[in-house]
């Protein structure tokens, strides 16, 4: 099993996918993104084929992320931290209120690839509205789930050594004014969202677990 040196989880569990497949959920709580970041590399660095695979769920102290493709800045100066990662995509925002969930996943062990992947995190938050009342969808030109044109939740993605890391993060109930110092995930002009904005009648800790249950079901 590899350690997590760079910070420890609240709780652990493990469950089992909808393939058949034993996993371990991890759940985090609120943490710097670059500890986790950095615990993500090792994780993915030293895991050995035989172990299980891996979900973290975590939020994140206010952060401003920049993915490989990235050349953009935050629009002005900000006391707001920004960190370059190495996963796909261009900037956007984490910050409290915001589910982060971390899929570290051997893909070949569920025979499925990226878009695969993309498309069943998509699949979870869409499903996860819809008990809310809500109405999400897809864009062909730009990945995530949008609410009436506005996005709602955002992926970044990296593989390495077969294993998926980095992921998903869905707007709950957070402050919404840092995503207005970027064009969110590149695009300027981009109207971003949260749940709290469409329906307010809902418990956070209970969303979080319905996508997650909706992802594991998938796999």
């Amino acid at each position: 099993m590899t350690v997590i040196q760079s910070l420890s989880p609240r709780a652990t569990r493990q469950v089992t996918s909808g393939s058949g497949h034993r996993l371990l959920v991890r759940e985090f709580g609120l943490v710097p993104y670059e500890a986790a970041y950095q615990a993500m590399c090792e994780h993915v660095a030293n895991a050995d084929p035989q172990d299980l695979d891996e979900v973290w769920l975590v939020e994140h102290a206010p952060v401003y992320t920049q993915g490989t493709a990235c050349q953009l800045d935050p629009l002005l100066p900000s006391a707001v931290p920004v960190v370059k990662t190495d996963r796909g995509g261009q900037i956007t925002y984490h910050g409290p209120g915001q589910m982060v969930m971390y899929p570290l996943l051997r893909l070949k062990r569920y025979g499925i690839g990226v878009k695969s992947l993309v498309h069943g995190l998509e699949q979870c938050v869409i499903d996860t509205l819809s008990l809310h009342r809500v109405k999400g969808d897809r864009r062909d030109d730009a990945p995530g789930v949008y609410v009436d044109g506005a996005k709602i939740a955002a992926l970044g993605l990296r593989i390495r050594r077969g294993m998926s890391y980095h992921g998903l993060s869905f707007n709950l109930r957070m402050d919404m004014q840092p995503f207005k110092n970027i064009d969110p995930c590149g695009y300027q002009g981009l109207v971003v969202t949260q749940l709290s904005e469409l329906n307010d009648q809902f418990d956070s800790e209970q969303v979080k677990r319905q996508v997650l249950d909706c992802f594991l079901t998938q796999l």
